[in-house]
């Protein structure tokens, strides 16, 4: 790795994978409750954070993901970790983006996570990460999983989590290219809304699976038909998210990395494997202000 200059942090955003994926029903608020496994990733953005002393808080270096600042969650993930520390410090903060956008793999979500953990630490702030977790909700239903950064069963919004110990497996994961805005898909009428209630064990055992977007986006988008296709004659094609991501599992990075090698070339494919915990906790037990 490059040396880190002056001034500047280094903090990791992985990317996650829903292991299943399953509506339960609408909520009275217009949400949905959900039941899902969040599995973390070895693999994922890169963020550097520089502290200012002039209260502005900004991208900066080569943005290559086409989301304007205004919109950004990191940006806003800044701004408010500083109003709710009544901080009048700002922050730089570049992106090395690699998780695809709209794929279902998280990557904004992470990203704002890891600029909230990162920026309490680097403030010297000491919000606990149950208060960290609460700001995150406000960024987003997936923020919370990334601040607290473990495996974890997810029911109702995905707001109520339970850790969970999961096995390490490598993943070959392809992005079909397919992002549509969340919010649309659960507004097609074609949507399962209605999946029996899931338990842990029933998950553990292997009789929980599937995800209640896979068959919107097989029969509306031909390229994430086209991917699960490929990965079926693999190994279990699954879908992640609400996006165009697909994964399948194998039991070591060898093996996924030899059903790479059988894909169509040119193919936006690669393999991570499963983290035990968020790489971001690592760096908070190391980093040093």
């Amino acid at each position: 790795m490059s040396p880190v200059p002056a001034g500047w942090s280094v903090w990791p955003a992985p990317a996650k994978l829903n292991l299943f994926l399953h509506v339960l029903g609408r909520r009275p608020d217009g949400y949905h409750d959900l039941q899902t496994v969040f599995q973390l990733l070895d693999w994922g953005d890169t963020l550097r954070l520089r502290l200012r002393n002039d209260g502005r808080v900004q991208r900066v270096g080569e943005v290559t993901y086409g989301v304007p600042e205004s919109g950004d969650l990191v940006i806003r993930a800044a701004r408010l970790l500083l109003s709710e520390t009544n901080s009048d410090q700002g922050v730089d903060i570049s992106v090395e983006k690699r998780i695809p956008l709209g794929g279902g793999f998280g990557g904004g979500s992470s990203d704002a996570a890891t600029v909230l953990v990162a920026l309490n630490r680097l403030c010297q702030a000491s919000l606990s990460e149950d208060r960290l977790a609460a700001l995150g909700w406000e960024l987003g239903a997936d923020v919370p999983v990334f601040v607290r950064g473990r495996n974890a069963w997810a029911e109702g919004v995905g707001d109520r989590l339970t850790p969970m110990d999961l096995p390490m497996a490598a993943y070959l994961i392809v992005d079909s290219g397919v992002s549509v805005p969340t919010a649309e898909l659960f507004q097609v009428p074609e949507l399962t809304r209605d999946a029996a209630p899931a338990t842990i064990s029933g998950f553990i055992s292997g009789a929980v699976r599937g995800n209640a977007f896979e068959p919107v986006l097989r029969r509306r988008h031909p390229a994430v038909e086209t991917v699960l296709q490929a990965l079926s004659q693999l190994g279990e094609a699954c879908l992640t998210g609400t996006g165009g991501g697909c994964f399948v599992r194998f039991a070591d990075r060898g093996s996924a990395e030899a059903a790479m090698r059988a894909l169509p070339p040119g193919w936006n494919a690669w393999v991570a494997m499963a983290a035990s915990r968020s790489p971001l906790l690592d760096a908070l037990e190391t980093f040093r202000v």
